[in-house]
């Protein structure tokens, strides 16, 4: 059995804008996916969901999972689930050369399905990695970075950008444009999540802002100004020590880009009544920042605050679930110890 694990991640700036080929700068957070792998002797896939805010369910199927399972557990999420677990093992047996490999697949994960921290991005990667080390064909992050956006663009019929991917393949700080992607050097932020427990429609929030951009300028002008914000975000983060904690002034300028950034998201549609009501609690706790992260419409949304203050705050916000603290995850995908869970 060969397990690997992926983590998700928060957008500092630049969701819904990156996919119009404006920068984004994502931060991979210590929230994992975690992939366990058999090859088994037929072609067969045998996946068990434990843990994807969602009651857990085993499934096999063959050839495809255009059949859904009768499982009772709200279809969207089995639709969602078995997806993303299909097209990370059509990748995988591509990479390896075998398309005939059949696995007993189990997925456990601490991050919430669909609310913006990129649940589906992680489970892809550490899927995929996963599956091709353990039919010995172990690929490099940046080859695996790009087998899962393919994975993620297919199942999201287009909508997809390399931002999600290659954030949970890599680690850190990543500025993606595009293709263009790299990593950023950049200090430990101190980012607070909070949850409202839902999670919006990806694929309907998308094409509201492609309407949006297509009948009134000004949007596709707002669109802009998110990529002007991932850029001045961008130059700020870049001018930092890495080595050196981040510094109040530092904070300060990013919180304000984040400010920013929300308020153009919110006038583009994406944002909800639950989503606002944590940002300005967050903000009301003296949070140097905070905004959404993700697609929008329900979910997540991210702080920059060093105090406990936002997360309390947040925890007595109504409608919000849950609120945690989330360390910037400096290491990407990763295989994990197949009998006791630590890395090898």
């Amino acid at each position: 059995m060969t397990v690997s694990s992926a983590p998700g991640k928060v957008y500092l700036f630049g969701e819904h804008a990156v996919v119009y080929g404006e920068p984004a700068v994502p931060c991979a957070i210590e929230r994992r996916a975690r992939v366990h792998v058999s090859e088994r002797d037929d072609d067969h896939v045998r996946v068990q969901a434990t843990d994807l805010s969602l009651d857990g369910f085993t499934v096999e199927y063959h050839g495809s999972t255009d059949d859904r399972p009768d499982v009772d557990v709200d279809r969207s999420l089995v639709d969602a689930a078995m997806g993303y677990v299909d097209a990370a093992v059509d990748q995988a047996r591509d990479a390896a050369d075998a398309p005939n490999a059949g696995f007993d697949i189990v997925v456990e994960s601490d991050i919430p399905l669909g609310a913006g921290l990129g649940s589906s991005a992680a489970v892809v990667v550490a899927g995929i990695d996963a599956a091709t080390r353990e039919l010995g064909h172990e690929l490099a992050p940046e080859a695996l970075a790009d087998r899962a956006f393919r994975a993620e663009y297919d199942v999201q019929e287009g909508q997809a950008s390399r931002a999600d991917t290659f954030c949970s393949a890599m680690g850190g700080a990543v500025r993606v444009e595009g293709d263009d992607c790299r990593a950023i050097d950049t200090p430990a932020l101190p980012f607070v999540v909070g949850f409202d427990g839902g999670a919006g429609d990806t694929g309907e929030l998308v094409a509201g802002v492609r309407r949006l951009r297509e009948e009134y300028d000004f949007a596709a002008d707002t669109v802009e100004s998110i990529g002007d914000i991932v850029r001045r975000g961008e130059a700020l983060l870049e001018s930092a020590d890495p080595t050196e904690p981040a510094t109040e002034g530092l904070l300060t300028e990013l919180g304000r880009l984040m400010d920013f950034d929300h308020g153009l998201l919110e006038a583009l549609g994406v944002s909800s009544r639950s989503l606002d009501a944590m940002v300005w609690a967050a903000r009301d706790a003296g949070a140097h920042g905070a905004k959404l992260t993700g697609a929008g419409g329900g979910g997540c949304i991210v702080a920059l605050d060093p105090t406990p203050e936002s997360r309390t705050a947040l925890r007595f916000t109504p409608g919000c679930e849950d609120a945690f603290r989330a360390e910037l995850a400096p290491e990407g995908v990763r295989a994990e110890d197949a009998t006791e869970g630590d890395d090898r």
